[in-house]
C-alpha cells in the first residue's frame, strides 16, 4: 500500500524514485536535498550557537542548538562580511537561512543570509517604525543639517566616562589637534536612564553653547547595548540643539536613530574625532603652503615696484633743466601768437569800404525795384477794364453770368445785363444782325 499521499511532503521523493528498486547514496542525497530546497521557504531560526568555527576562506560554520536538539549551519564568506556582529559560543542567536543539504556527509544544514542577536526582531521592528516616523516629520531632512565648522577649537563630548570611546576620542584629538579643548558632558550610554540622560546632556550642551562642536559617541555592541541612541528623547534633543551634531555611535556597520537625526554620522567615535579635528601638521601644511603663496606675491609686486621706479626715473628731469625748457616752449608759442594777431586798423578800413559798398548796392537795388513797380503799375493801369469803360465800350453778360463777345452769342428776346462806366443796365434784344464779312 502507497502512503505517500497521505504525506505531501514527501510525494515528490516517491515519485521521484519509484521506476528504481536500488538508488545510489548520492541519487537519494540529492532527491532528499532538493526535496528540502523546495518544500520549505527562507524562515527565522533561534537557537545557541555552539562549536563556532571561521575557515581560512572566511565562511562561518558552527551549531545551532536549543535544550532537546541541534543543527549545523554555515554563513558564507560574503555574508558574513555584512553581519554586524560576530557570534561566540554560548550567544543566543536568530538566524534567517533556508535549509540545504550537505552531501558529502548526508547531512541537512542551515544555509544563513542574516542573523542578529536573539529577540532582536522585535527590536528591529521598533527601529523602523521609530525611524519611519521621525523620518515623516522632517527630522532626517538634509536641509535642516548643520554644517561642521572647518575650525574647531572647542569640542563637546556626550559619552560615558567609563566609555573606552573617551579614551579613543581624547586620543584622536590630542593627536590630531592638541590646541582643541574638550569639554565633558557625562551620561551613562547604556542602561535604564540613559537614553534620558544623554538627552539632557545635549540639551545642556545646546543651552550653554560652549563648544563649537558636539560629539554623541560611544563603543560598538549589540543591538541591545546600543538601542538608547535609539530613543525618542535623544533624537529630538539631537534635532533641537543649536549645535552640529556629530554621531559616532558603535561600529561602522551599525546605524542608530541618532545617526539619521545627527548633522554628521561617524564610522566610529575614533572618525568623529577625526572628522572635527583636521590634524595640526594638515593645518601647518596649509600655513606654509600660504606663507609660501604670500612670498612670491610680494616679491612679485616688489620686483614690478622696481622696474616702475627703473623706468619712471629715466624719464625724470632736473627742475631747472625743466623749467628752461617750458621757458624756450612759451617764447615759441608766443612768436606764433604774435604772428597770427590780426591788424585792426586795416580790418577797419576793410569794415568801412565794405558798409560803403553795401549802401550803394541796396541804393541801386531800390532805384530798381522802384522803378520797375512804376512801369509794372503803369502797365496794369492801360489794362484795367475799368478804364476801357471809361472811354465809352460796354460789357455784356448773359442770364448766367457769362461775358458775350460774339453776335451769335446774344440772346434773342432774353434778358441781357450791360455794365457801362457809369453803372449797369438790364435789356432785352429783339433781333442780331451780325456783320457781313
Amino acid at each position: 500500500m502507497d502512503d505517500s499521499s497521505d504525506f505531501p511532503l514527501f510525494s515528490g521523493l516517491s515519485s521521484a524514485v519509484s521506476s528504481r528498486e536500488v538508488l545510489t547514496v548520492t541519487e537519494l542525497n540529492q532527491a532528499v536535498s532538493q526535496l528540502i530546497e523546495t518544500a520549505f521557504p527562507l524562515l527565522w531560526i533561534s537557537g545557541e550557537v555552539s562549536g563556532f568555527t571561521r575557515a581560512a576562506s572566511g565562511h562561518w560554520y558552527f551549531t545551532l542548538k536549543d535544550a532537546d536538539s541541534q543543527i549545523r549551519a554555515v554563513m558564507f564568506r560574503g555574508r558574513a562580511r555584512l553581519a554586524a556582529f560576530t557570534p561566540k559560543l554560548g550567544d543566543h542567536i536568530e538566524v534567517r537561512a533556508t535549509l540545504s543539504m550537505y552531501m558529502a556527509r548526508g547531512e541537512f544544514q542551515l544555509n544563513v543570509e542574516t542573523i542578529r542577536h536573539a529577540g532582536a526582531g522585535n527590536r528591529y521592528e521598533a527601529f523602523l517604525r521609530m525611524k519611519a516616523r521621525l523620518e515623516a516629520e522632517g527630522l532626517f531632512n538634509p536641509e535642516r543639517k548643520k554644517p561642521v565648522p572647518v575650525f574647531v577649537e572647542t569640542v563637546g563630548l556626550v559619552t560615558s566616562p567609563q566609555a573606552a570611546a573617551l579614551h579613543d576620542v581624547m586620543t584622536t584629538l590630542a593627536r590630531r589637534a592638541p590646541h582643541v579643548k574638550v569639554i565633558l558632558y557625562p551620561a551613562p550610554v547604556q542602561g535604564i536612564d540613559a537614553a534620558d540622560r544623554i538627552a539632557d546632556m545635549v540639551s545642556k550642551a545646546s543651552e550653554r553653547a560652549e563648544c563649537d562642536v558636539l560629539i554623541v559617541c560611544r563603543g560598538g555592541g549589540s543591538l541591545e547595548d546600543l538601542w538608547s541612541f535609539n530613543e525618542e528623547p535623544v533624537a529630538r534633543a539631537i534635532a533641537a540643539c543649536q549645535i552640529p551634531v556629530v554621531s559616532g555611535v558603535g561600529h561602522e556597520t551599525d546605524f542608530t536613530i541618532a545617526d539619521f537625526v545627527a548633522d554628521v554620522r561617524a564610522p566610529t567615535p575614533t572618525g568623529a574625532a577625526e572628522l572635527v579635528s583636521r590634524s595640526r601638521d594638515d593645518w601647518l601644511d596649509v600655513l606654509a603652503s600660504y606663507a609660501a603663496q604670500m612670498r612670491r606675491t610680494i616679491d612679485r609686486q616688489l620686483h614690478q615696484a622696481m622696474q616702475r621706479t627703473d623706468m619712471l626715473s629715466r624719464r625724470l628731469v632736473r627742475p631747472i633743466a625743466y623749467i628752461q625748457q617750458e621757458r624756450l616752449q612759451l617764447k615759441a608759442l608766443a612768436v606764433r601768437l604774435s604772428s597770427r594777431q590780426p591788424d585792426i586798423q586795416k580790418k577797419g578800413y576793410q569794415l568801412e569800404n565794405h558798409q560803403e559798398r553795401l549802401v550803394a548796392a541796396m541804393h541801386n537795388t531800390l532805384t530798381g525795384w522802384r522803378q520797375k513797380t512804376v512801369s509794372l503799375s503803369t502797365q496794369l493801369e492801360l489794362l484795367n477794364p475799368q478804364r476801357i469803360l471809361d472811354r465809352g465800350y460796354a460789357i455784356m453778360q448773359d442770364e448766367y453770368g457769362q461775358i458775350v463777345r460774339s453776335p451769335a452769342d446774344i440772346p434773342v428776346r432774353k434778358p441781357i445785363s450791360v455794365r457801362l462806366a457809369g453803372g449797369s443796365a438790364d435789356i432785352v434784344i429783339d433781333s442780331v444782325q451780325p456783320t457781313l464779312s
